[in-house]
């Protein structure tokens, strides 16, 4: 019996895909004899923010990286926190039932000491020790602190990483669903993440970094992939980039100031009496950047706090959000994904959708969860410098779909982003009135 060609899985944001990024992807594809599946953030992310290019062409460039198919993480995952993120990503790999291994990278670069710290943070002798902190009294944040340095000793100290955090959050999600995938990291390269300046000898970017240039209108063709900058670039000179949530600022202080506390109170994150703080702040705040300092405190990051803000706008609600993805949302693919997805339609434990019209035929859940994706990129077509027209998760309209679709594009190996039809011009039948 002929041995199945090994085939891996990358988690990944790509907000931009940088050069570190295509490390990892060419670190991932040197033992992926069977291919590479990339799960992908939308388009919003983590950092509670619109990613500062359409998901569209972020999966087109993680093609020409080395990706052989891209799948998107529905957005209540993408904008969720570490746990509920890694979850949903993992739950997404998992479903394929093809893929082998979990690649991701670190800082520690040691997957058997985020293994084990994964194991730990699972344990019941670790939900003991944060039990007894919570009942002094003390923060759940700092009594998980310190629960881990009781049990883990120096290998806490990898927690202080994002991506070692991250990486833990992978694997705890690959004990929580018996996953059959087998975790392997890289150790990550380049600039620190969220860093500021370059990394030394290296000259690789963060993506924080690139994505500030890229609000600044500054050069960033030498800190991407080259395989990649046209993409970007003809984005840029669409208007279709870069999308900031300072687009959205009104509107978003306006549907705050119209939510009571209740409605607050039910939204993702929400704990420890926050939505007091937020309703608060939201009553004398004038800008976003008022609102977030206003609520910043020790116990609330940045982040968690544009999440819930974020969430509060796109209308996602804490006892509607789905356990686990409900189907798998094919964004681009090229001959080998192909193929992938040949051996998919007999091992995917999910339906597999590659156009909106797949969508018709799903049940409820994945019917409500890819309305909810419809209503978040109409909402996200108006942070870009060209706003976007409603509907365009039901057409890719502004796109090519032959570019995501099993479209090698040799020769130049630049994809052809042209504008097309929207879907009410493709169907458009004179009234008479022209």
């Amino acid at each position: 019996m002929t041995e199945k060609p090994l085939i891996s899985g990358i988690v990944a944001e790509f907000n931009p895909l940088h050069l570190g990024h295509r490390y990892l992807i060419r670190q991932a594809k040197q033992s992926s004899p069977g291919g590479l599946a990339i799960v992908m953030s939308g388009n919003f992310v983590q950092r509670g923010e619109p990613a500062v290019f359409y998901k569209w062409p972020r999966a087109l460039a993680a093609l020409r990286c080395g990706a052989d198919l891209v799948l998107e993480l529905p957005v209540s995952f993408s904008v969720a926190g570490a746990e509920r993120f890694a979850f949903g990503a993992v739950s997404v790999l998992n479903a394929l039932g093809c893929v082998d291994r979990l690649v991701f990278g670190s800082e520690s670069g040691d997957v058997k000491a985020l293994f084990f710290i994964a194991e730990t943070l699972l344990s019941p002798a670790f939900q003991a020790a944060v039990k007894n902190r919570l009942a002094f009294g003390v923060p759940f944040a700092a009594a998980r602190q310190a629960a881990a340095r009781e049990l883990l000793g120096d290998p806490a100290a990898l927690l202080q990483e994002p991506n070692n955090i991250l990486g833990i959050e992978y694997c705890k999600a690959l004990l929580r669903t018996h996953s059959s995938m087998r975790p392997q990291t890289v150790k990550r390269i380049g600039a620190p993440h969220d860093a500021q300046s370059f990394a030394p000898q290296t000259q690789i970017a963060s993506a924080s970094q690139i994505r500030q240039r890229l609000l600044q209108n500054e050069s960033f063709a030498s800190y991407v992939p080259e395989e990649v900058y046209p993409i970007f670039q003809r984005e840029l000179l669409a208007g279709r980039a870069p999308a900031s949530l300072s687009a959205l600022e009104t509107a978003l202080l306006a549907r705050l100031r119209s939510m009571s506390r209740e409605e607050l109170s039910q939204l993702p994150d929400i704990s420890e009496g926050l939505e007091n703080r937020i309703y608060s702040s939201i009553r004398t705040s004038a800008s976003l950047e008022q609102l977030l300092i206003s609520i910043k405190s020790k116990r609330y990051s940045h982040a968690r706090i544009r999440r819930i803000l974020l969430s509060a706008f796109l209308g996602l609600n804490q006892r509607e959000l789905p356990e686990t993805p409900a189907y798998l949302r094919v964004l681009a693919f090229n001959e080998t994904g192909r193929e992938m997805l040949r051996v998919m339609r007999h091992t995917a434990s999910l339906p597999i959708v590659t156009n909106a019209g797949d969508f018709t035929r799903l049940g409820g859940g994945a019917r409500a969860m890819f309305e909810t994706e419809c209503s978040t990129t109409d909402l996200y077509s108006l942070c870009t410098p060209e706003k976007g027209p409603c509907g365009l998760e039901m057409t890719c309209a502004y796109w090519e779909r032959k570019d995501f679709f099993g479209n090698s594009n040799q020769g130049n190996g630049i994809p052809e982003l042209r504008p097309v039809r929207t879907y009410q011009q493709r169907h458009h039948r004179s009234n008479g009135d022209d």
